[in-house]
């Protein structure tokens, strides 16, 4: 390991933080992400089955955006 791996550690777990911090605080706007049209809710009886197919996608699609504009300017 070297001095950068450390850095990027600290850069991750930084990120971490503030998206733990925006899901805190804002966590009642955020209540409609899991529940798009798309994703799988199956109940019977006793059992229920969430899959966020589309939410899934969805933050797939930004963190490419964003780590590519990241990539881009560093």
């Amino acid at each position: 390991m070297n001095s950068s791996t450390g850095k990027y550690i600290m850069v991750a777990g930084l990120v971490l933080i503030a998206i733990g911090a925006l899901v805190f605080f804002f966590h009642d706007k955020l209540n409609k992400l899991g529940n798009l049209p798309g994703d799988i809710n199956w109940r019977k009886d006793n059992f229920s089955f969430h899959f966020p197919v589309v939410t899934m996608i969805i933050v797939s699609v930004l963190l490419t955006v964003l780590v590519n504009i990241i990539r881009k300017f560093f």
